[in-house]
C-alpha cells in the first residue's frame, strides 16, 4: 500500500522539489525582465503569456519526454544536455545579475521595490512584440530544461514526475514573484539547486551510457 513512500521515491520526491524551486524562479526571471521594458498595461499581459505559455509547454513537453527517454541513447543526450544547463547556470550564479534580478522582480510583481520613482524603469523600452518572442523562446528552453530534469530525477516513479510538474506549475503560476525574491535572498538556495540537477544530469549520462554500450559493442 505505502510502496511509493520507499527511501528511493522520497528521495526522488525532494530531488523534484529543489529543481522546481530554483528552475521555476530562473523561468520567472526571465519572465519579469523580458517584460520590464513595457508600458504597465502591456507588461502585466505578457507576464500573463509567459506563465500560460510556460504552463503549456511544460505539460507539452512532459507528455513527449517519458516516451523519447525510452528510446536508447536519448537518456545520455538528455544528460548532456541537463549538463550544460547546470553549467550555464554556474556562469549566471558566479557572475552575479543582481540588477537584472531586481528589474525584473519590479516587473513581476508592478511595484517600486526600491523607491526610485519607477517601475523597472531602467530596463530597455521595447515593442509588445519583442517582449512577447523572448518570453516564448525562453520558455521553450527553460520548459525543456524543467521537464528533462524533472524526469531524470524521478526516474522509475510516475507519480513522483506528475507531482513534480503539478508543482512546477503552481509555482510558476502563483509564486513567481515569491520565488524569484527568494533565490535573490537566500543564493545558497540556487546553489544547492544547480547540485541536485548537476547529480541528476551525471546519473542520466550514466544510465544513458550503460544503456548505450550494449548497442555499440554488438554494432563492433
Amino acid at each position: 500500500m505505502f510502496d511509493f513512500l520507499t527511501p528511493d521515491a522520497l528521495a526522488a520526491l525532494a530531488q523534484v522539489v529543489m529543481i522546481d524551486l530554483v528552475l521555476a524562479g530562473d523561468n520567472a526571471i526571465v519572465i519579469g525582465l523580458a517584460a520590464a521594458g513595457l508600458p504597465r498595461d502591456q507588461r502585466n499581459k505578457a507576464i500573463l503569456i509567459g506563465i500560460i505559455a510556460a504552463t503549456i509547454l511544460r505539460i507539452a513537453f512532459a507528455g513527449i519526454t517519458t516516451q523519447l527517454l525510452a528510446i536508447v541513447g536519448l537518456l545520455l543526450a538528455g544528460g548532456v544536455l541537463l549538463l550544460w544547463v547546470c553549467w550555464k547556470m554556474w556562469r549566471e550564479l558566479r557572475s552575479g545579475h543582481e540588477h537584472d534580478a531586481h528589474v525584473a522582480e519590479e516587473a513581476l510583481a508592478d511595484q517600486d521595490l526600491n523607491k526610485d520613482g519607477t517601475v523597472a524603469g531602467s530596463a530597455p523600452r521595447k515593442t509588445f512584440a519583442q517582449a512577447a518572442w523572448q518570453i516564448v523562446v525562453a520558455d521553450i528552453t527553460m520548459s525543456l530544461d524543467n521537464v528533462l530534469a524533472v524526469a531524470g530525477a524521478a526516474r522509475e516513479h510516475p507519480w513522483v514526475l506528475v507531482f513534480g510538474l503539478g508543482l512546477s506549475i503552481a509555482l510558476m503560476g502563483i509564486a513567481a514573484t515569491f520565488i524569484a525574491r527568494l533565490l535573490q535572498k537566500h543564493r545558497w538556495i540556487a546553489y544547492v539547486g544547480l547540485a541536485v540537477i548537476l547529480y541528476v544530469a551525471l546519473d542520466m549520462i550514466y544510465r544513458g551510457a550503460l544503456e548505450v554500450w550494449p548497442h555499440l559493442q554488438s554494432a563492433t
